[in-house]
């Protein structure tokens, strides 16, 4: 079907681990890249992404919907949020963030941001 590109994120385009702690699987669509995140118990941006994007806070625009578990926020500023099933947040760079709980945080990222846990 022409102007129709549809894929799923168990067959992704590439799969990049979170040290240990979850996965990112990245599937390209209309050439935008859509993260689907599975942030295990234990994740934290500081921790396990911060040795890969070699800056002290996370740099990256996320648009994130959360499907399951719980994700905190704290921005450089100091301010924070917390997010969870049924959760839509727009982050802006300038963050860390890690999961609350015992629950995995899985999320759908349509920020766009290809470099992502990329090393």
């Amino acid at each position: 079907m022409a102007g129709v590109t549809i894929k799923n994120v168990g067959s992704p385009d590439e799969v990049r681990a979170f040290a240990g702690h979850g996965r990112a699987h990245v599937v390209n669509v209309g050439g935008h890249p859509v993260i689907y995140g599975t942030f295990e118990p234990g994740w934290r941006w500081s921790e396990h992404l911060k040795p890969i994007a070699n800056t002290d806070s996370c740099q990256a625009t996320h648009l994130l919907y959360c499907i399951s578990g719980r994700m905190a926020v704290r921005m450089d500023d100091g301010s924070e949020a917390e997010l969870g099933p049924g959760d839509v947040a727009a982050i802006e760079p300038g963050h860390d963030a890690w999961v609350v709980g015992d629950e995995p945080c899985i999320a759908v990222d349509f920020g766009g941001y290809a470099q992502y846990a990329k090393a």
